[in-house]
């Protein structure tokens, strides 16, 4: 058996459904198995504290070795884990198909399942993880003012940490009253163009974010879309991808998400649409974490063929020579953020790609995690640990005195804006950079406006 592999990584099904699964023993026992190896490894200490954690608790054990870690214990390394995946990607040798077969981030997820079905989960954690329910009722009239209004005050946040667990320091997203869904506009009935490699009509899942937070991307998604004569419809109805679920190991209610978007979706893929996701979780969900857990179901496999990062979308688009190329606009410096769940998704750097057709633009891009995980890094106790590990990027972004900062994940782009307050201005620029997402910075190289609550660059 060779060291190491020289494969590309494959993923085993997720065998969620198998009474096993849940079987405290086994998981433990396939733990030490795991741990042990990562221990003879060690590659991937830098990538999250997960890693750190588990070495640390081997060499300062009785023995040093995992025989010395209490099992007890083992449950400190799996809460640093938040699932993104960049182990199994990119940095594991002993990844399927090497014999070892290790999948340190779907050991992780069957920990937390076993977690959250003996109830060892908080009630906040559940709130929290519950993007639609908390949007809806944020996102009433009368209701977001006072939203928005308690993340900006400190007696508040103290509140909010006190009942939710949420770091009274850590940046949150607004809320806005009008969903995304309700207030955008329907698209254009052009001809649809199918280049070789792209459908010429588009089908846009919103995603909780988008529809609760950031309308003004998905508005810039649809003026981008028009701009080029893509005709593109909204999916009849969607409910949260179920990522943040998946992160909490609650598979049953990711389970029942499938059910409400997966049928639709799977309709709109057979009739030819590219699916566009704005978020590249919600992406990573339909591309890789729902087809793993119901290998057998064809409607998933259909929307799996059918799922477009949209920039992988546009890149595919300009090489079918169907892409305009007619920006008006300049950017300028550029720092540019992959996030993990756009990497892991295999489909090599489009933002990047599409972002150099801009003329002029100076950009530099940071692959590296920013530390924020989705609901992980605004937790109180893991929120200076996000901060930790984001500190990298947070200088290579500012470095370069940018005009713009920017990353595919708008939570990402938010964390490393305030780890950018917060360390100060190292670059030395006159004025901080502006924060804007990549599908803005394309609409703004266009030459577009912005829409109502278009996509903020101030």
């Amino acid at each position: 058996m060779r060291e190491g592999n020289l494969d590309a990584p494959t993923r085993h099904p997720l065998d969620w459904q198998n009474p096993d699964f849940y079987d405290t023993a086994k998981v433990e026992h396939e733990l030490e198995r795991v741990f042990d190896i990562c221990h003879g490894c060690r590659r991937c200490v830098s990538l999250c504290n997960a890693f750190p954690t588990l070495f640390d608790l081997i060499d300062e054990g009785k023995t040093g070795e995992v025989d010395g870690v209490a099992k007890k214990d083992f449950g400190k390394v799996v809460d640093q884990c938040y699932l993104c995946d960049v182990c199994y990607m990119t940095k594991c040798p002993y990844v399927p198909p090497h014999a070892w077969n290790v999948d340190f981030p779907h050991l992780m997820l069957r920990a937390k399942a076993i977690n959250f079905k003996e109830g060892k989960v908080r009630r906040a954690d559940r709130i929290l993880s519950s993007t639609d329910a908390l949007g809806k009722l944020a996102g009433i009239p009368v209701v977001v003012e006072l939203a928005n209004g308690a993340t900006r005050n400190g007696a508040a946040r103290k509140l909010m940490q006190q009942a939710l667990h949420v770091h009274q320091d850590a940046a949150l997203p607004a809320y806005h009253a009008g969903k995304f869904r309700d207030t955008a506009q329907p698209g254009v009935a052009y001809p649809a163009r199918d280049g070789a490699t792209t459908p010429g009509k588009v089908a846009i899942f919103a995603t909780c974010f988008i529809n609760y937070n950031d309308p003004g991307v998905g508005r810039d998604l649809t003026a981008i879309l028009d701009h080029n004569e893509i005709p593109f419809v909204f999916a009849e109805k969607e409910a949260c991808c179920g990522m943040p679920k998946l992160e909490l190991g609650d598979l049953e209610s990711v389970a029942k998400l499938k059910d409400i978007n997966i049928p639709q979706l799977a309709r709109l893929a057979r009739e030819g649409y590219a699916i566009l996701t704005p978020i590249p979780s919600c992406t990573l969900m339909f591309k890789q974490e729902l087809p793993l857990m119901f290998p057998d179901d064809p409607d998933v496999k259909a929307v799996q063929a059918a799922m477009f990062d949209p920039f992988e979308y546009l890149v595919a688009r300009q090489k079918d020579g169907l892409l305009k190329t007619d920006f008006t606009d300049p950017l300028g410096k550029v720092s540019y953020h992959i996030p993990c769940h756009l990497r892991v998704q295999n489909v090599g750097q489009k933002t990047r790609e599409a972002l150099q057709l801009v003329p002029g633009i100076e950009l530099n891009t940071i692959e590296r995690c920013s530390g924020h995980a989705g609901t992980w890094g605004v937790k109180e106790e893991y929120f200076e640990t996000a901060m930790k590990i984001g500190k990298p990027v947070f200088k290579q972004m500012n470095a370069t005195g940018p005009d713009y900062i920017s990353s595919d994940c708008s939570l990402a782009g938010m964390h490393i804006e305030q780890g950018i307050q917060r360390m100060g201005d190292g670059a030395g620029t006159a004025r901080p950079a502006r924060k804007a997402h990549p599908l803005t910075l394309f609409r703004i190289a266009y030459g577009l406006p912005a829409g109502p609550a278009g996509g903020k660059h101030e």
